[in-house]
This record gives C-alpha cells, structure tokens and sequence, in this order.
C-alpha cells in the first residue's frame, strides 16, 4: 500500500530524570503461585498465557507517540532509554531485564497514537523459573530486589457488582445494516474483505478492578494471551508477532462459528467450518496479508497449506500459524525489532481487510465508531527489541474518568457471502468473554 510521505517528527525521550538501573534476580521459595497474586489494584501491566508471562506495575518512564511513524518513534525512545541503562539480569530469559508494555492506535490519524511504559516493577515467569525486575531511576545498582517489599500488601480484588449494558456507536440492527452496507460495497467493487467492529457499553455499580477480569479471563480462555495495558484489558486469540532470537511467528485468525455447548454437535460445527468456502477465503486473506508483510524481513517462512480450527470455549475458529527466520543482516545492522514487525503486520486483513487501503476506507466511511486501540498491537518488547505484540481483540476499554464504566470490542470480517444476521450473532459471541468474566462471581 502506497501512503503520503508523514511529516517528520521530532524524537520522543522517555519521561526520566537520567539513566535508569534494572536488577532481575530469580526467585525460589518465595516465587508466588500465580503471577497475578502479586498485582495491585492501580493500572496493572499483564501479559500472561497458560500460567506463564508478565505482570508489572508502577511507572519510570512513558513515551507518547501518535501519526503513521508512532511505531518506529516508540522504537527509538525505547532503544535510546536501553542504551542509557544500567543492567544486572541474573536470569536472562526473554522477559527479564529491562522491558516496556505498549499499546498502540488502530488508526494512523488518532489523537492517542500510543504509548510504551516502562514499569518500575516486573515479576515473569518463562519455562518453569520466575523471577523479580526493579526498575530504578538512579547512578548505580542497588541490593538484590526483595520480593515482599516490591510488592507490599495487595489490596481485595473487588467485584464489579451489577453490570448493565446499552448501545455504544451503533445498536444491533444499525449495526447489521452496517453490515449489509458493507457486503454491499464488497459485490459491487474491488474489496475482497473489511472487517467492522462493534462496541457496547457496560456500566457497573462498583469501579472495575481490572484483577477481577484478568483472573477470569486467564482461567477460562488459557491458550489466549490475556493483557491489561493503559486500562485496555482482554483475552487475544490473535498473535500478530512474536519475535525471539531469529525467529518470528504469527498466529493468524480469520473464519469463526459459535459453539453450542454440546461436544458432539462443536465437532460437527468443526467440521463444517473446515470446510465452509466462505470462511476458507476470508482465511485465506488473512494468511497471505501476513506472509507478504513478513517477507521482506525473513529468510525463509513457512506457511501453512490449510488451517487449524482453534477452539475456544464461545467460538470456533480457523487458524495458521505463520512462521518465519529472519534474515542475516550486515555486522552494523540492527535485526528488525518485535515493534518493527509489528509495524509492518499491521493492520492485518484479519483486523482491517483486503486491499488494505480500500477495507481502511470503507470502514470510515460506514463503521460509525472510534476504534481507539481496539484490533491494534498491544503487548511488550524487551531491551534487545524481542518481544510479543497481539491484536487487542475480546477486550474492554476502562473509562480513565470513571472506572463504571467501559466499552467491550468485538469485530467480523464480513466478505461477499456474509449474511448480517449471522454476522451479527457472531460479534455477539465474541463479546462473551469480557460479559462472562464482568458477571462471574467468586
């Protein structure tokens, strides 16, 4: 896609008084039993699948980008900050050591571009081995980090109490209406593929505690990479990269079903959703949007002939991991960082359409919302640019001025066989996990 040169920019420094010093050591005895234990109630960073990840809080440093450069700013103030840090990382797993969360626009014209903060302290788990960072502003390294005292007293996780909904930008059947608009525009133009997204808004009698969703979230969707960044809180199916040491994969996600609750009539929708010609070409573009973003950065990649179906416990889906070796690069070149991946995957024809620049126009065109950081890059990278980016899908936006309020995100790729009504059902689906987890009860 061919874009308008963006003005330039000037460079955004962290909000730091000077270098900053980050000590990571391992802990034993005394490693929690769930990483989420250790989080307070006040704006928590998580990142977290199956048990292991990331979970951090407080805040050293903050780099605000905004424009179509917002990834490859965000990428210098992060690489400048590390090159004036000082590092003892006893463990040396991806994770430890310095690390910054970050989650960015879906458009390039938003206000709120973005931002990466860098916590002050992190506590991960990878491979069996926790372990403890301290961030500092500082001139030198301090005494090895001591858990009990990073972490203080962690205050009740509190209920959300009784959640209502209303309409966010669009009600049901404006939304379907939305819908056939834009199965409309796909029949009687070059547009393969656009995928729109629907919001809801959710009140509660009790300010959300992001723990509460967290925990429910990671409980009941355990192959998902749940996240809370910037008050951004879900549970992402989707991996729009990861990058570690040479290697980057990519799960993409594109064909859905809702499930019945029966096993034997799920297997039976498996099968049919294997096997649906609509759903295998709204896949397909999702798949190739990805290796050809990915190309010019790898060696080799290997993409699957045919998908996977993922199952979840609301929705089936159809699924490919995408893989790729990055390729060598001359002695003073740096290898491409996770957030330049990132940069060049999004936004996926999973997420946006297909082509890329007609599916962004017609969703402003007919959409009617602010997408605001939903279906964008949301996730981590660490001090030698590796890290995980996923897609901010099945998430909620918390009102930073009331936290009874908040917006939940679904979306639906709709093609020429779309039919609004069941695409309608389908959003409704993929809306379950952040309703779920708001209504659980412990």
């Amino acid at each position: 896609m061919t874009q308008a040169a963006a003005a330039p920019r000037p460079r955004r420094r962290p909000r730091t008084a000077g270098a900053l010093v980050v000590r990571t050591t391992e802990l034993h005895g005394d490693a929690p039993a769930s990483l989420l234990d250790v989080l307070p109630d006040r704006a928590p960073l998580a990142w977290l699948r199956r048990g292991a990840g990331l979970v951090a809080w407080g805040e050293v440093a903050r780099v605000r980008v905004s424009g179509a450069d917002r990834f490859a700013e965000a990428e210098r103030a992060w690489h400048d900050l590390v090159a004036r840090t000082v590092v003892r990382d006893d463990v040396g797993l991806p994770g430890s050591g310095p690390v910054a969360f970050g989650s960015f626009a879906f458009d390039d014209a938003a206000d709120d571009g973005g931002s990466l903060i860098v916590p002050r302290v992190v506590v991960g788990r990878r491979s069996g081995r926790t372990w403890l960072t301290t961030i500092d502003a500082g001139p030198r390294l301090g005494s090895a980090p001591d858990l009990a005292t990073a972490v203080g007293e962690p205050t009740p996780v509190q209920p959300p109490g009784t959640v209502s909904y209303a309409d966010g930008s669009r009600s049901a059947s404006d939304w379907a209406a939305a819908v056939a608009r834009g199965v409309a525009a796909i029949r009687d133009g070059d547009l393969e593929k656009v995928v729109l997204a629907r919001d809801v808004l959710a009140h509660t009698t009790n300010p959300v505690d992001p723990r509460w969703l967290l925990a429910r979230l990671a409980a009941s969707y355990p192959t998902c990479w749940t996240f809370s960044v910037d008050g951004l809180v879900g549970a992402t199916p989707e991996l729009l990269t990861r990058s570690e040491k040479g290697l980057v994969t990519s799960r993409v996600l594109a064909g859905t079903i809702r499930r019945t609750g029966d096993d034997v009539a799920d297997l039976a929708r498996a099968a049919t959703l294997a096997h649906s010609s609509k759903d295998l070409e709204e896949h397909e573009y999702a798949v190739s949007s990805v290796a050809a973003a990915l190309e010019p950065f790898c060696s080799s990649t290997n993409v699957p002939d045919v998908p996977f179906v993922l199952h979840l416990p609301n929705v089936l889906h159809l699924a490919s991991d995408v893989a790729g070796v990055l390729a060598a690069r001359a002695d003073d070149e740096a290898a491409p960082s996770s957030l330049a991946l990132a940069a060049a995957l999004h936004p996926t024809a999973a997420v946006c359409g297909t082509p890329t620049a007609a599916a962004r126009a017609l969703i402003k065109q007919i959409e009617g919302m602010d997408r605001a950081r939903y279906a964008a890059p949301v996730g981590w990278i660490g001090a030698d640019g590796d890290g995980e980016w996923g897609i901010a899908l099945r998430c909620a936006q918390i009102d930073p001025d009331d936290h009874s309020r908040l917006r939940l995100f679904a979306g639906c790729g709709i093609v020429a066989a779309s039919d609004p009504g069941a695409e309608l059902a389908e959003a409704e689906a993929k809306l379950e996990p952040i309703r779920a987890a708001l209504a659980a009860t412990d």
